[in-house]
């Protein structure tokens, strides 16, 4: 969320960094100072309204001690008068708080400087690539015939179970899956990320701080008799650690990581793009999540990026990373950078992380601050990224590791696994 101040002082300028988004923003924000005027005004009425009424109430005192009851009650008529209008005047600004809260919440993140313009996904601009496409079988299969094949995955059984994107993992499948999990946190704590193990369903309260809400509402799956939403990532619940809280600059890094399964409402398409793994509503993923000092945020996102590349690197399948233009940027991120690997049954990429810096825009919806040297407080930036996340990972090794004989496993998950093939 951005702050009430920063749009005060640079709202052109505001006005100008959004059109990357593709976003005219001068109407949000032209409501959102004159709603903060509004405000302002009826808390200096507010305040002096109470200043009135307590200075009055003193010389009632005053007056009763002195024997003056008629000159007392007279001024205690006028002092009624001054608490109704105190409670019109507070119920006003408690209205026009949540109108200019709710306005806040419509506006997203500054894209960062270096975030190229656009309008779709075809705008993304690719920064790096790496690792050869293998060559496949004549007679190559998609992910979710090979899953067919050798009995390792079973959509239909999930659809009768719960439903389209809800698949069931069996045998070899279901150890591969706990494999990549344990191996993708085994880095994550190499790399000095602390792990943890975290609720799947949150509060409102957590789905504001971090933007799910309002913006993904209806993306999320709502258990409406307790209010409360199962998460979409574990971003949600391990950066909501930090809510409400004052930190001190020596606290920093900090560095977390988790697995959670992860749940999506999102509207499903026909074709082969989203058929098998390639989009589920129930899928697992492991998320790294760091709070930094600002002037370290960058750096720190440039090391979460050469992290991810060298598990991709290990795993040995053909990747690129992309920087996301304004227009395919998410809501609350400042810059994201995708990892894409190359789905060669396929022939075509698939998303398998996104990793972002929301700078302090997470943090001041969080009240996330810090103490700096000087004692002065601060808001932190927030960072995530997905470590990664599982279905489509799955999907690549599955069909880039076929061969005649059956599926090989990547030789650094095989102690994971315990087997080296599928077959």
């Amino acid at each position: 969320m951005l702050q009430l101040q920063r749009i005060r002082e640079d709202k052109d300028a505001l006005i100008k960094a959004l059109q990357k988004r593709n976003l005219d923003a001068a109407p949000l924000l032209e409501s959102v100072l004159q709603l903060d005027e509004q405000r302002r005004s009826t808390q200096t009425e507010l305040d002096n309204t109470l200043a009135e009424s307590n200075k009055l109430s003193k010389e009632i005192g005053m007056l009763f001690k002195a024997g003056k009851a008629a000159e007392a009650n007279s001024i205690k008529e006028k002092t009624a008068g001054l608490k109704e209008t105190s409670k019109t005047l507070n119920d006003t600004l408690s209205q026009l708080t949540n109108q200019l809260q709710e306005l806040l919440y419509q506006i997203p993140n500054i894209p960062h400087p270096t975030v190229p313009s656009g309008n779709t996904d075809a705008d993304n601009e690719e920064i790096f690539k790496e690792g050869s496409i293998p060559a496949l079988i004549d007679n190559a299969l998609p992910h979710w015939e090979l899953a067919k094949k050798y009995d390792i995955i079973d959509f239909e059984l999930g659809v009768k179970i719960s439903g389209a994107g809800f698949p069931v993992y069996k045998g070899k499948g279901a150890r591969l899956q706990r494999a990549l999990i344990a191996y993708f946190l085994d880095k994550n704590t190499q790399a000095g990320y602390t792990e943890l193990q975290v609720p799947h369903l949150v509060n409102a309260a957590s789905g504001y701080g971090t933007g799910q809400l309002p913006d993904k509402e209806g993306q999320m799956y709502h258990v409406t008799e307790d209010d409360l939403y199962l998460i979409p990532t574990a971003e949600v619940p391990v950066t909501n650690i930090f809510r409400d809280r004052i930190l001190n600059s020596t606290d920093f890094p900090i560095t977390y990581t988790a697995y959670t399964p992860c749940f999506r409402r999102e509207a499903g398409s026909y074709g082969a793009h989203v058929r098998g793994l390639n989009r589920l509503h129930q899928f697992d993923k492991v998320e790294i999540v760091r709070v930094e000092h600002p002037s370290k945020s960058y750096e720190a996102l440039d090391g979460m990026v050469a992290h991810i590349k060298e598990i991709l690197n290990e795993l040995k399948l053909p990747y690129r990373i992309l920087r996301l233009c304004g227009g395919d940027l998410g809501f609350t991120a400042a810059i994201t950078y995708d990892f894409e690997v190359f789905s060669t049954a396929q022939d075509r990429w698939l998303e398998i992380s996104s990793v972002s810096n929301f700078e302090t825009y997470q943090a001041n919806r969080l009240k996330l601050r810090f103490k700096d040297d000087a004692g002065k407080s601060q808001l932190a930036h927030t960072l995530n990224g997905s470590s990664l996340a599982l279905p489509r990972v799955l999907a690549a090794i599955l069909e880039n590791y076929q061969g005649e004989n059956g599926i090989e496993i990547p030789e650094v998950l095989i102690p994971y696994t315990g087997f080296d093939s599928i077959n």
